[in-house]
């Protein structure tokens, strides 16, 4: 179960510290219980039931019916009103809660429903980024279930990957990118969101995934002749040794454009060598690679 402070729940939900405190003395909608130096903690049903109750009155209810339903038909009346394709906070909030109740099913039609409305490309941009952020900020607290976290991963790695299969296919005359993770680095929906990006926008890939030792990039670069290199640096390497992953990957593809995104390819005073950049958000990166899309034949 997690341990929630209400700057917590402020953080997670959008919804303001003296909002809660009222709902729960004038409403009882929470229940928190307090520790040995009297403070205020809350556990998850506390959370997924203001996630819920934030979405029903961002869509006009008002609190004081809200605060009279059941947990069931709070859920129900979620459900029923997440139509709104331009509604990102409200989606977010109840993909969050269905992901903290470990419910597979509403997930899924929540993600599906999103992708109807917006496209594939614009759900994950505008609707699993931000949940993905969300959780981020659940892990610095300590908060979130690990089991909770990897439903929601696997679930959005299923989609990347049907997604990218039913993509046309790309000649290998396109604009060439080698798409890796460095040694022990894990955390992959970045990478495969760039995979399916630049096929979409007519690129060819070379998707070589998790855990590529550098050294090996040698070797492809001679063989594939990328255009460019993109990875994406979440956990790994160590802090301390960035930059010189970076110049290794430079020197390696010299002639060559090298992305790299994530965290740790943003730290303050980093200095990269002059053919890699460092792209602060993914819109940056979809810029980036429209910069260097070919120009259209003309007929």
């Amino acid at each position: 179960m997690g341990h929630f402070s209400i700057s917590d729940l402020e953080q997670l939900s959008g919804i303001k510290a003296h909002t809660i405190r009222m709902w729960e003395q004038r409403y009882g909608l929470l229940r928190p219980v307090r520790t040995a130096t009297n403070i205020r903690t809350y556990c998850d049903d506390d959370l997924r039931r203001l996630l819920n109750v934030s979405t029903l009155c961002g869509r006009g209810k008002r609190i004081s019916q809200v605060a009279c339903l059941s947990d069931a038909e709070i859920q129900a009346a979620v459900l029923a009103c997440c139509n709104d394709s331009h509604d990102y906070h409200q989606q977010v909030n109840a993909l969050l809660a269905a992901m903290l109740s470990f419910d597979e099913q509403r997930l899924n039609h929540l993600l599906n429903e999103a992708t109807a409305w917006l496209g594939f490309e614009k759900m994950m941009l505008f609707v699993a980024y931000p949940l993905l952020q969300r959780i981020g900020l659940m892990w610095l607290a300590g908060t979130v279930n690990p089991a909770q976290e990897h439903l929601l991963a696997h679930l959005l790695r299923q989609k990347l990957l049907a997604a990218t299969d039913a993509l046309p296919c790309v000649p290998t005359s396109a604009r060439r990118w080698v798409l890796f993770l460095p040694a022990n680095e894990l955390h992959e929906l970045a990478l495969l969101f760039m995979n399916y990006a630049l096929r979409a926008r007519g690129q060819h890939t070379l998707y070589l995934g998790q855990n590529l030792p550098t050294a090996e990039l040698h070797a492809v670069c001679e063989t594939y002749q990328p255009d460019a290199v993109a990875t994406v640096l979440t956990s790994q390497p160590e802090r301390g040794k960035v930059g010189e992953f970076a110049r290794e990957v430079a020197a390696m593809c010299a002639d060559k454009l090298v992305v790299l995104y994530g965290p740790l390819a943003r730290q303050e005073g980093l200095e990269l060598p002059k053919n890699c950049v460092a792209p602060e958000l993914m819109t940056d990166f979809l810029a980036l690679v429209g910069e260097h899309e070919p120009e259209p034949v003309a007929a």
